[in-house]
């Protein structure tokens, strides 16, 4: 069966209320809390900061930024957050990562407008970083075009592998995903089935060119919204599982969320299994 998550919109304006939609997720029994990254998005609190707290107010369910915005998070520091969160958690954390988007606020805040070929490249040169830091090398040296590191001392490891996952979907995107990645995150309500099924293709093809099983990039989604009545709800997710997706991460409703988490997770996660 699908694991099943929620996908948590970091409002500021209640902060105990989003707090609370983790708390009950994790006291449901979901698997995941995945938190959208926005900074430039004045009423959202800090996604990093925000999944610290949670998980310190959590005990088993995953924390995972979803995705995180590369154009403002310097690689280096994104990874030892990462690997100091894991460290704290116990192992809770995967680290979600997209080449970036809303170019505009991205430049507002400080952060460089890119090219669509510009993103893939300094998202290349990020995954780069990351996963040296990650290696248990003393030291590392990157030299790229967008980000370099000359002899950085990372540190500390995490407590567990962290998986990466790549919010892709244009070829070149896919490509370095089925090349790169550990899993593919992207949200199916900007797809139609017929994409998805060629989508996973690419993935598979250039794992395979890499020399990887396919199978090793983890397929995640984000679905679309849950409609009608709660006893549809799990064949809505079975439908988007069966489109070749492990791990499906359920948008909240802003109606009575906690409710709605709750019923996810002790009745419709059963009626799934």
């Amino acid at each position: 069966m699908p694991e099943i998550g929620i996908f948590l919109v970091p409002g500021a304006g209640d902060h105990q209320a989003t707090v609370a939609q983790a708390i009950a997720a994790d006291q449901a029994g979901l698997d995941y809390v995945a938190v959208q990254d926005h900074p430039y998005q004045r009423r959202f609190l800090d996604t990093w900061t925000l999944l610290a707290y949670l998980a310190a107010k959590t005990e088993r369910i995953r924390l995972v930024p979803d995705v995180l915005n590369l154009p403002l998070r310097l690689p280096s520091v994104m990874a030892k957050s990462a690997a100091s969160l894991d460290v704290l958690s116990q192992g809770r954390v995967e680290l979600g990562i997209g080449a970036g988007a809303f170019w505009e606020a991205v430049e507002a805040f400080g952060g460089p407008r890119r090219t669509p070929k510009e993103s893939v490249d300094a998202l290349e040169e990020a995954i780069a970083i990351v996963r040296a830091f990650w290696s248990g090398e003393s030291s590392v040296t990157v030299e790229g075009e967008h980000y370099r590191v000359a002899g950085a001392k990372p540190g500390p490891q995490p407590a567990h592998p962290i998986s990466l996952w790549i919010g892709a979907y244009g070829p070149r995107m896919l490509r370095l995903t089925g090349r790169l990645a550990d899993g593919w995150l992207p949200s199916l309500g900007r797809l139609d089935a017929e994409e998805i099924g060629a989508m996973h293709a690419r993935v598979d093809e250039a794992a395979e060119r890499a020399g990887r099983e396919p199978s090793a990039v983890k397929r995640v989604a984000n679905t679309a919204a849950l409609e009608g009545p709660p006893d549809g709800w799990a064949d809505q997710l079975l439908r988007a599982a069966e489109l070749g997706f492990e791990t499906l991460i359920v948008p909240v409703p802003d109606d009575d969320p906690v409710a709605f988490i709750r019923r996810l997770g002790e009745d419709v996660v059963p009626a799934i299994r």
